[in-house]
């Protein structure tokens, strides 16, 4: 083990603590890699410098997650939402979330009430342990998966569907590992995963350095590109962004380490974010957050210290610089059925976060958050949230 000072550790479970959130990361990065057409030098580039600079800077282990809402609806119009729109996006979003940190004006969140907060963690916790499973079970669609099942049969062993015998012995394997501390749960199942990957795949890499172009040397988004990031990605993203990459996280840090969370500000999380995505924009990158189901994710498989984050962020930026555009090829060794496995895990942790509620009251918010958020979105759920709250607060309105 090595330490420096009290806020930087390596040893085995801060490795597996930086591997907790791959499962959040790497779906939504290969699709808009793949299917979008966004760059993997700038997104690997600019993922492991914004978990550095976090870690640097909160002395706590912090997230780095692609923005949801925006990831999601670029996959699922790949063939409308291009890469300069996506860069836009990053580069809307920055600005915005740098003026609101600086001007003060996100210092309104500290008036959202607890309930709410803990609305936002069990609905995305949820969502993420029901992905989670969905992963395990199969691939998402468009991803690039070995066809194990043919090769076995290549090889006269049975007919079975090895991507799902490997999630679910992952996922055994990271209940009896969970707490072991001499074989970290994450960091053994992501090193078989790797393994099992290479066993079918010998991927071509362009081993040598490489760098991200700044996008000012190459085609810069029209304005047109700018108006449909604003309207169709970076407006339903920005609640969601407030509501859990923002007040969540910043409940959530404060709970895991008290005092040591102190540079976890509301204003402190948004100009990170926002500067991270400005710099999203130069380099090509993903738009990106913090989170509370990162959170969860990197301190439920060990994480204590902002070690996780040097760790992790060296990995990205090394596989960006030393394999350039085929660093996606690394990525995709691992099983998308691993990934789901830390993603039922992240989910589950952050939903025991609404064990400090304590009367009828204060569960009625939250449990309606999660119907809005599993019938509609985390956006609606989040601002009715915040009215049922204030409502409930009259003795005479009851539930």
């Amino acid at each position: 083990m090595v330490r420096i000072g009290k806020d930087f550790k390596f040893d085995r479970l801060e490795a597996s603590g930086s591997l907790g959130d791959l499962g959040t990361l790497l779906p939504l990065a290969l699709g808009m890699i793949l299917l979008n057409g966004v760059s993997p030098v700038g997104l690997f580039f600019m993922v492991g410098l914004f978990y550095l600079m976090a870690g640097i800077y909160y002395r706590v282990p912090t997230p780095v997650q692609p923005m949801k809402v925006i990831g999601a609806y670029a996959i699922a119009n790949y063939a409308l939402i291009t890469p300069n729109i996506i860069y836009a996006s990053a580069l809307l979003i920055g600005a915005i979330l740098v003026f609101l940190g600086i001007s003060g004006l996100i210092e309104l969140s500290k008036y959202v009430p607890k309930t709410v907060v803990r609305g936002v963690q069990l609905s995305v916790g949820t969502l993420l342990l029901v992905k989670g499973l969905e992963f395990i079970k199969s691939p998402p669609q468009g991803a690039l998966v070995p066809e194990y099942q043919f090769k076995l049969a290549e090889i006269g062993l049975w007919n079975i569907n090895l991507y799902l015998v490997v999630g679910i012995v992952s996922l055994i394997a990271a209940f009896l590992l969970l707490e072991n501390k001499r074989a970290p749960a994450a960091l053994i199942i992501v090193i078989g995963g790797f393994i099992i990957g290479l066993l079918f795949e010998r991927p071509s890499l362009d081993i040598g350095f490489h760098v991200p172009k700044p996008i000012f040397f190459e085609s810069m988004p029209s304005l047109s590109d700018f108006a449909t990031a604003f309207f169709l990605l970076v407006l339903p993203q920005l609640p969601m962004t407030i509501g859990n990459a923002i007040i969540a996280q910043r409940d959530l840090a404060h709970n895991y380490f008290g005092n040591r969370a102190k540079r976890v500000t509301y204003r402190a999380l948004s100009i990170s974010q926002g500067l991270a995505n400005i710099g999203a924009f130069i380099f090509k990158g993903m738009p990106m957050c913090h989170g509370a189901g990162g959170l969860a994710a990197h301190y439920r498989f060990g994480a204590r210290t902002a070690g996780n984050n040097v760790i992790i962020g060296s990995f990205f930026l090394i596989v960006a610089i030393l394999f350039g555009e085929s660093s996606v090829k690394i990525i995709e060794l691992l099983p998308f059925s691993i990934l789901g496995v830390l993603l039922f895990f992240a989910g589950a942790e952050l939903m025991t976060m609404i064990k400090d509620l304590r009367e009828k009251k204060e569960f009625f918010i939250p449990l309606v958050m999660l119907g809005i958020t599993l019938v509609s979105n985390l956006a609606w759920a989040f601002f009715i949230g915040i009215i049922l709250a204030y409502l409930l607060k009259y003795e005479k309105i009851k539930v």
